[in-house]
């Protein structure tokens, strides 16, 4: 293992934010020939989707001419897929990163459900698991369904846990049309196995995930990993892997890897305007948020359990914005958290304009200015 005394190259805040931006997609919006939808959800290793649309705006934001249908055709394909996996958050992942992923993510999932033990005294859980299986391979189920079926077994047990322990024990999938652009449908789930008609890694492959990792986030410490993942005990994995890794180190001495040949671009980069879904894994996937959250707008994108939608500029969280829509209307409302520039308000206008005309085609489009939040 290195000497935690050694030096490494230091990268300040803004050069691990254009790396970062890069790794994203965000400095420059993926060609089409050069990234197609399915290859951008990959790259990116999922995308948050605790609601429907966030996923659609993520990639909006990172490739050219986006059309949401794109990534809905995908979901009815079922090449891609929407279940539980990293931070216990459901996630949009390619159909292998469904199959992949969540066994690597597992030990975290038994960790959330021991938490629920006091609930479910008396529950056999590996049966648990095996009933919970079949039921929802023979047909899909809402988690109200499951959960009732599980109670007529274990009559005793808290609802609530059973139904953790069955989201824990098993990688459910959201079917369609739950997921699709511009349709609604219950949440109803099978497994992933069923759905996607294989079966799932059997032997995660912890290496592969931090490469993969750090392509789509790094340069990156191994606690940016543990957050990212919600594994623990994973520097292990990191050193067997050091000799091939580039290494360098923040402006506060902590030790950062990379991949060799992953693009690094001058601090001095330009940085377009970005306006990005709630949950968007860019502001949630590292310990040290620094390289994208100045000090002064940290805690400004949440309210109680409610998340905003946010914009970049010059690549850091500057403000946040929504979405009203009618059936032929749709109103942007953007709050930055500063006084922009004349030439900022501008870009960002013209960023929120053109995200419209691709998500709301046909609609009347306007975008407007709100106070500016850290006033």
């Amino acid at each position: 293992m290195a000497s935690k005394t050694a030096t490494h190259p230091v990268l300040g805040t803004r050069a691990l934010n254009r790396a970062t931006l890069a790794r994203q997609l965000l400095l420059r919006r993926a060609p089409r020939a050069e990234m197609p939808v399915a290859a951008a959800v990959a790259h990116l290793v999922g995308l948050q989707a605790q609601n429907v649309k966030p996923p659609y705006y993520a990639l909006d934001a990172r490739l050219e001419a986006f059309d949401p249908q794109e990534l809905s055709t995908l979901m009815e394909a079922r090449e891609v897929g929407r279940l539980v996996t990293m931070r216990s958050t459901i996630h949009t992942h390619t159909a292998d990163d469904c199959l992949r992923l969540r066994p690597l993510v597992q030990p975290a999932r038994d960790r959330e459900l021991a938490q629920f033990r006091a609930g479910l005294v008396g529950v056999d859980l590996q049966r648990l698991a095996a009933l919970a299986r079949e039921l929802v391979e023979e047909e899909p189920r809402t988690m109200k369904e499951l959960r009732e079926a599980l109670l007529a077994h274990w009559p005793d047990a808290d609802p609530f846990a059973l139904s953790v322990a069955a989201r824990c024990s098993l990688p459910l999938v959201q079917v369609t049309p739950r997921g699709l652009w511009g349709r609604s449908g219950q949440v109803r789930l099978t497994t992933a196995e069923r759905w996607f008609g294989r079966p799932s890694e059997s032997a995660p492959d912890a290496e592969d995930a931090v490469r993969r990792y750090l392509a789509a986030f790094g340069p990156a410490s191994v606690k940016d990993f543990q957050t990212w993942s919600g594994l623990t005990r994973t520097r292990e994995v990191f050193e067997r892997l050091r000799p091939g890794l580039a290494v360098f180190q923040d402006e506060h001495g902590v030790e950062l890897f990379d991949l060799p040949d992953a693009p690094r671009p001058d601090a001095d980069t330009p940085a377009p305007a970005r306006l990005l879904p709630e949950f968007d894994n860019l502001l949630l996937s590292h310990a040290d948020r620094r390289r994208l959250v100045s000090a002064g707008h940290k805690g400004l994108t949440w309210r109680g359990n409610q998340a905003y939608c946010t914009f970049l500029l010059d690549g850091f969280l500057a403000g946040t914005w929504r979405l009203e829509e009618t059936a032929d209307t749709a109103t942007v409302t953007l709050e930055p958290f500063d006084a922009p520039t004349r030439a900022q308000r501008e870009e960002l206008a013209g960023e929120a304009e053109r995200m419209l005309r691709g998500m709301r085609a046909g609609a009347a489009h306007e975008v407007r200015f709100g106070p500016v939040r850290g006033a």
